[in-house]
């Protein structure tokens, strides 16, 4: 059970919207590497995750992630707020119009819609943390992407808190990294399994 703060995680006023900028934030909506597979990915992953501080550490940041999803969305809807057809078709964002006018739809910038195969919850918590700590150098690149393309101040600071909130997230994912590492079988490296332990010699592993 969560309790919605009514605002956003960092506040968005775009003052001069612009229709092919939203064409490539709304990537971070529902791209392969946005907000919406992260937060899907961190809440599903939780529930198979044997450690609590760890599990607990994937709900803290799956729903801020839907924060951030939150954020994403203002920013796309300010971009292309109160357009006229002439500029929605000047700005190169027909494609979208047509298929949605002008509401909310998860796809990446190329135009590929959301896909849930686009994140993974694999329930052994190594394989689980790699990805995760994979996903936020994803995102961070991304709106570093992002950022070499817009030069609009009101959407750059916006997307700039969130590039340094992936930062942190990676940061955290390392330390839930080490404490699982201290609990893994020494010889075996792993959660589960312990009979693989590389120490049999009644396998053709090696033929």
């Amino acid at each position: 059970m969560w309790n919605y703060e009514k605002r956003l995680q960092f506040p968005i006023d775009i003052k001069t919207p612009n229709a092919e900028i939203a064409k490539v934030i709304i990537t971070q909506y529902g791209g392969p590497d946005g907000e919406l597979s992260a937060s899907m990915r961190y809440l599903s992953q939780r529930y198979t995750i044997p450690y609590r501080e760890v599990a607990g550490l994937l709900t803290d940041i799956g729903t801020e992630e839907l924060a951030h999803f939150e954020m994403i969305g203002a920013i796309v809807h300010q971009l292309t707020k109160n357009l006229s057809v002439e500029e929605i078709e000047k700005q190169g964002f027909a494609p979208y119009y047509v298929d949605h006018t002008l509401a909310l739809w998860p796809q990446a910038a190329g135009g590929i819609p959301f896909n849930s195969c686009q994140f993974q919850s694999k329930g052994d918590v190594l394989t689980d943390l790699f990805e995760d700590l994979a996903a936020e150098q994803k995102a961070r690149t991304t709106y570093d992407n992002i950022l070499r393309l817009v030069k609009d101040p009101d959407v750059c600071a916006p997307i700039r808190f969130l590039r340094a909130r992936e930062i942190v997230h990676f940061q955290r994912f390392g330390e839930a990294l080490r404490i699982v590492q201290e609990k893994l079988d020494p010889v075996n490296f792993y959660q589960y399994n312990p009979e693989f332990d590389g120490s049999r010699t009644d396998c053709d592993c090696n033929k």
